[in-house]
């Protein structure tokens, strides 16, 4: 099961925090930021044993205007909400209402559940820069575990929201809070993924651990559509590869070409330096031929390069990530070996062309959201951050309560993206 499906049938239990900026620079925004804080618990689980909900609106000092324990019913968190009012008042003081949230609302005694290792997930509206410092409550916050995103407007400082998100991708943008429904989606699909099953593992900071490990796998469209492009993914294969850490007990890859059939370049235990790996890729032939078989593609990855005798360590809880790129639509049907992909817990990005076809990239890719696009191959360096964010900060770092654990943790973060599974965890976590 996925993890949108496994949120969906309510297996997810979330602590969630709005944040909302009430200074008189957000006076005619703030009827559209209630209407988005609106919409998002719409879509949420409230129940008791379920997603609860905190709204805290500030500018000089913070207020509270319900905590994480106040409702147990949607219905009752929505009634407030429409009777919201502007707090007023200046100057905007964002880091004391991060100061705020933090010591008063992520408390068990407000109502989190972060000791029983429920997700505790931050998102802050913030229309413009602060007048104290966020640094050290921000840093407070994500050594708590608790996971911020932040949007801002126009008039906002994205520096300052950079820096208070886990990582500067989470930090969103709308010209104006009138237009967060643009991003509504986005942030729903981030918080709606994030969920524990089980209550015996706690969630830490959300970073690049020390013991980071990965598999990577680039499966490459070698078909005679992507001649003129192949370069410029070769290219895009080496700078990717420049910026991970390829070590035996850190980040392994392998490359696979395809076409009308797929060929391994080489897999995941072939190389463990770094420098033999991008000695590989330069020596790159494209492939030819057709016509594109994408499905047979996906299917041979599945039981040829993420198998434990080709190097990957999935069984030990290492992240797998699959990225695609296609120039063309396949002539054989992706479905069935996607499906597996995702079974497996595989995650996988597409990124295709002009020539591609989207539905099918999103239907392949691990969520709709993480098909990326470009009108050429030649513009791959415009998504290559945003792809390197989301595969540098695959796993979270997990601290057992007790020594045995036993459950499933997965947080999915679209765009920049946290996952892991754990069943019977190894030392290692």
């Amino acid at each position: 099961m996925t993890p949108t499906a496994a949120a969906e049938r309510g297996m997810a239990r979330r602590d969630v925090v709005f944040l909302l900026d009430g200074s008189g620079g957000t006076r005619s925004s703030f009827p559209a930021m209630r209407d988005f804080v609106e919409r998002m618990v719409e879509r949420l689980n409230v129940s008791e044993k379920k997603d609860h909900v905190s709204v805290v609106q500030y500018s000089r000092d913070p207020e509270a205007h319900f905590y994480l324990n106040t409702y147990s019913r949607k219905e009752d968190v929505l009634d407030t909400l429409r009777g919201l009012r502007h707090k007023g008042g200046s100057p905007l003081n964002t880091g004391a209402a991060l100061q705020y949230v933090r010591d008063n609302v992520f408390t068990a005694s407000s109502g989190s559940r972060l000791v029983e290792g429920v997700p505790q997930l931050l998102i802050l509206l913030s229309g413009g820069k602060s007048f104290d410092n966020v640094d050290t409550p921000a840093s407070s916050l994500k050594e708590l575990g608790v996971l911020i995103f932040a949007i801002g407007s126009r008039s906002s400082d994205s520096r300052e929201l950079q820096k208070i998100s886990n990582e500067p991708s989470y930090a969103l943008s709308v010209s104006d809070f009138a237009d967060l429904p643009s991003v509504q989606q986005q942030i729903f699909t981030n918080i709606n993924i994030a969920f524990v099953e089980g209550t015996s593992i706690t969630t830490t900071t959300i970073a690049e651990g020390r013991r980071q490990r990965r598999d990577v796998v680039f499966l490459l469209d070698g078909s005679d559509a992507t001649r003129n492009g192949f370069p410029a993914m070769k290219e895009f294969v080496q700078r990717m590869v420049e910026k991970l850490e390829v070590a035996e007990n850190r980040d392994h890859i392998s490359v696979v070409q395809y076409s009308r059939d797929p060929e391994a370049h080489f897999y995941l235990n072939t190389y463990e330096t770094k420098e033999k790996i991008l000695d590989s890729v330069r020596g790159l032939r494209h492939k030819g031929g057709r016509p594109l078989h994408t499905g047979a593609a996906l299917q041979y990855v599945i039981d040829n390069v993420f198998t434990a005798s080709s190097g990957s360590r999935r069984l030990e809880g290492v992240p797998q990530i699959l990225v695609l790129l296609s120039g063309g639509r396949s002539f054989d049907s992706v479905e069935a070996a996607a499906s597996s992909l995702k079974e497996l817990g595989i995650l996988t990005f597409g990124i295709g062309s002009r020539g591609s076809d989207s539905r099918e990239l999103q239907r392949i890719s691990y969520d709709p959201n993480y098909a990326l696009s470009v009108s050429d191959f030649s513009e791959l360096p415009n998504v290559q951050e945003q792809l390197l964010a989301s595969v540098k900060t695959v796993s979270i770092p997990i601290t057992p309560t007790s020594q045995t654990v036993t459950g499933t943790c997965v947080a999915v973060l679209c765009n920049t993206l946290c996952l892991v599974f754990l069943r019977d965890v190894p030392t290692f976590f």
